[in-house]
């Protein structure tokens, strides 16, 4: 793996890497984003980021917020399989904005990209709700990646309040134990907001990605929808597991 661009700002280290055509954004060692233009499925997290929009049918996914871009791997992802009619990418971090553009190809054509604290952002915004929310914001603490915003009830009702009446909300854990201890899960208020609710993993990854969707939903269909895109059936990176939590 070699290093493309290295720069330390405010005694934050910021590193764009390449592996081969693939470019990998770090900061203070923590991995951030991975993108391919010729491959965009990676086998990395935000695979599972983008995939709970495949519960809808095709076309209805119209808007999306992305609440913490990184490089913007899902943003290339949601257009080029989603295709929704606008996105809105929220970030706080400006060299993380700086270098989605100048390295990860993020134009104003793909996405309204924002710098703002997502939770501010939100308390100001009233505008139409979204059809997909996207929650990936995590800060650093000695080089491991740490939740920006507690997963508590306050957070997610404000999340909430911005989704649509049949929209579903993807927001990524650390890991499952975090997923079930959250307030989309162990508070009974806040869980029966959603008709259905699933976990997604990747074998190689800790992570765990939940959708807590507003409709009744069936892992059968999300992977029919998805067998229909042939650049994601034949992937053999696309190697996730879903399983419904409720």
């Amino acid at each position: 793996m070699a290093i493309l661009w290295q720069k330390t700002i405010k005694n934050t280290l910021y590193e764009v890497r390449t592996a081969g055509n693939t470019l990998r954004l770090y900061t203070d060692g923590v991995f951030h984003s991975q993108y391919n233009p010729e491959h965009a499925v990676a086998g990395g997290v935000w695979d599972i980021l983008m995939l709970p929009a495949f519960f809808y049918p095709a076309g209805a996914i119209q808007r999306v917020l992305v609440l913490g871009v990184g490089g913007g791997a899902v943003i290339h992802q949601l257009q080029r399989y989603i295709k929704p009619a606008e996105i809105i990418g929220v970030e706080l971090n400006p060299v993380h904005i700086t270098l989605a553009k100048r390295f990860f190809g993020l134009t104003n054509k793909l996405v309204n990209l924002v710098h703002a604290d997502a939770v501010q952002w939100l308390n100001d915004y009233s505008g139409p709700p979204f059809d997909l929310i996207i929650e990936d914001l995590f800060a650093e603490k000695n080089g491991e990646p740490v939740r920006a915003v507690k997963a508590n009830k306050e957070w997610f009702e404000k999340l909430n309040a911005h989704l649509s009446p049949e929209g579903v909300l993807v927001m990524n854990f650390i890991s499952s134990s975090d997923l079930k201890n959250c307030a989309g899960i162990s508070y009974k208020k806040i869980s029966g907001l959603f008709k259905s609710t699933f976990q997604f993993t990747l074998t190689h990854y800790v992570n765990a990605i939940g959708a807590f969707v507003k409709h009744p939903a069936t892992s059968q269909v999300l992977r029919l929808n998805i067998s229909q895109i042939p650049e994601l059936n034949k992937s053999k990176k696309l190697d996730f597991q879903v399983r419904k939590l409720k």
